[in-house]
Order: structure tokens, then sequence, then C-alpha cells
């Protein structure tokens, strides 16, 4: 497997495209999409019924296990089951973070942040930041970014920072042994 991939598309021009796995990725906490999820913000404008929109304005914080998603306001699309089946969030800028299996964190900022709640995929926008603690972040004016796979690609301006993990020099000197306290014939 590639590390990432480099195509060219037409769109107003040339526009780089950069789709990447990084070694060692970090999948969203198992077992998060189970969890309840909580809102808190300054109005709320909807129903609580199938196939229906609610708007949540002022300060919008959502919570389901370790996803936080935090901006000025969103939009929960409500499926046939009277289920959050996708958040559409704005602000300056919108945030979301979540843990994996590992405690990392991964963080994604953007002016739009659209979050598919089924699938786990987050997609980023314009300006868009995501960061894998320990290993690395990506900028592009576009970036979707695959929670459960930890699969993101980048569109327009993107920039990547890889982190190398810490190895030990290969000239490195051994540790001294430990003083023995046994006494010496």
């Amino acid at each position: 497997m590639k590390p990432f991939q480099d195509s060219r598309t037409r769109w107003g021009g040339l526009v780089l495209s950069v789709a990447l796995v990084l070694p060692l990725a970090a999948h969203a906490k198992t077992g998060d999409r189970n969890q309840p999820m909580t809102t808190s913000q300054a109005s709320v404008n909807g129903f609580n019924a199938p196939n229906t929109t609610t708007t949540l304005t002022g300060n919008v914080v959502i919570t389901q296990g370790s996803m936080k998603a935090k901006g000025d306001i969103a939009q929960l699309y409500l499926d046939a089951d009277s289920q959050v089946s996708r958040i559409v969030m704005k602000g300056r800028p919108a945030h979301i973070q979540q843990l994996d299996d590992n405690n990392h964190l991964m963080t994604g900022e953007a002016p739009t942040l659209d979050y598919d709640n089924i699938h786990g995929i987050a997609v980023l926008q314009p300006s868009a930041v995501v960061t894998q603690e320990g290993m690395g972040e990506a900028h592009a004016d576009k970036l979707t970014y695959n929670t459960q796979t930890a699969y993101f690609t980048g569109t327009g301006n993107v920039s990547m920072t890889y982190v190398p993990r810490q190895r030990q020099a290969a000239n490195a000197q051994p540790a001294p042994a430990p003083a023995s306290t046994a006494p010496q014939n």
C-alpha cells in the first residue's frame, strides 16, 4: 500500500488532489456511535420526527462518546427512524475532535463541517485542517476524513506534515549496568 497517491484533475484549471493513508492510521473509538448524542446551544428550532431537520444556534456543542463538535450553528438531519444521520456545522471555524482506540486525538477545523453520522465521514471546507496526534497534519481547501478507516483525501492547496516515529539511534550506547551491592571476595 502506498503512503499517498497524487493525481491531477481538471476543474477550473489543474487542481492537486491527494489521497493518503497514514501508517498506523487512527480509527474512531469503537462504540462511540452507540453512545447517546447530546447537544447544548443557545436556541433550537425543529422537530424530533422522522425525515426532518433541526437547527441549533449559538455556541453549539454536540457530543457522542469521545466525538465532540463545536460551532456557531448546526443542522441535524434525522432519518426515517428519527436518528441523527447527518450534522452540518458552521463556525469560525467549526471544530471536531475524536479519540481512537489508542486514545490518540484526531481534530479537524474548517468554516463548514459536514459529518455523516451513519458512515463516520467528515467533510471539512474551505481552509480545512485535520491533525492526527503523533502522526501528522493535512491542510487543504477541502478534506474528507473517514473516522472508521482513517482514510482521507485533500483537494486544492494541499500541504502535509508527517511526524516521524521516535527511534533509538543506531549508535546509542546501552545504559550502564546498575552497580552490584553484593559483597565481593
